[in-house]
């Protein structure tokens, strides 16, 4: 798409999850979700001046958000190759829709909802033509799998590193395993660290269906974790 700062190459940070599911989701991060926690006054100068059309402030919050776009595609479609497209795509609409975002939310609720809506967009496609795509294990390369061993402390041994490792492939499986609507749910709340609300926001529904597609979604990836226990014995 030709924006400035849009190299979505995949590299890691190390961030502290909120459990099992936030270790496993962010082995292949680009940013922290804790680096959009600056402030306002920033996001809200950028926002003025690429509505102005300044491409280097438009550069520069595409910086600030695409870690977090990457990583929620790449966590709800299981491939890295369709995340960075995805990316792409959300930036470009970004681009174009930025004169009509009213600010009624968080600009990362705005670009929370584009994400999912694309990624959903995205499996329907593949539905259509009968690719299901969405696999994990195959999606990482060697790389990534390296960079997964490497990211827990540095105090590891060789078997805890490869105890983490599995351990991160079977959530990541795991989450696969899950509705759309589950696994975004899910990753808004556990991975994004979003509040109800926010999640409601995102994803144009009511704050009660977030708490109920919330039980069910944790319910639903505790079966899906005994299942893949059950099957790597």
């Amino acid at each position: 798409m030709g924006f400035p700062g849009t190299d979505f190459g995949g590299s890691v940070s190390k961030r502290s999850g909120a459990g099992d599911i936030a270790m496993a989701a962010g082995d292949i991060a680009l940013h922290s979700a804790e680096a959009l926690a600056g402030p306002v006054s920033l996001e809200r100068g950028l926002l003025e001046q690429c509505r102005r059309g300044d491409a280097e402030a438009f550069a520069r919050l595409v910086a600030l958000h695409e870690g977090m776009v990457f990583n929620l595609a790449v966590r709800l479609l299981g491939d890295a190759e369709e995340a960075r497209d995805i990316a792409q795509e959300v930036f470009l609409q970004v681009y174009r829709s930025l004169g009509r975002f009213e600010a009624r939310s968080a600009l990362k609720t705005w670009i929370y909802r584009i994400v999912v809506n694309q990624c959903r967009n995205r499996r329907r496609w593949w539905r259509r033509r009968r690719q299901e795509r969405s696999c994990p294990l195959e999606a990482l390369t060697q790389a990534d799998e390296a960079r997964l061993a490497e990211a827990g402390p540095r105090t590891e041994g060789p078997e805890e590193r490869l105890g983490r490792r599995e351990q991160a492939r079977a959530v990541r499986a795991g989450l696969l395993r899950l509705s759309f609507e589950h696994r975004a749910v899910l990753l808004l709340r556990e991975v994004e660290g979003l509040s109800c609300a926010e999640i409601a926001g995102a994803l144009s529904v009511a704050e009660g269906t977030v708490k109920s597609r919330l039980s069910r979604a944790r319910e639903a990836l505790r079966r899906a974790l005994g299942a893949e226990m059950e099957a790597t014995r």
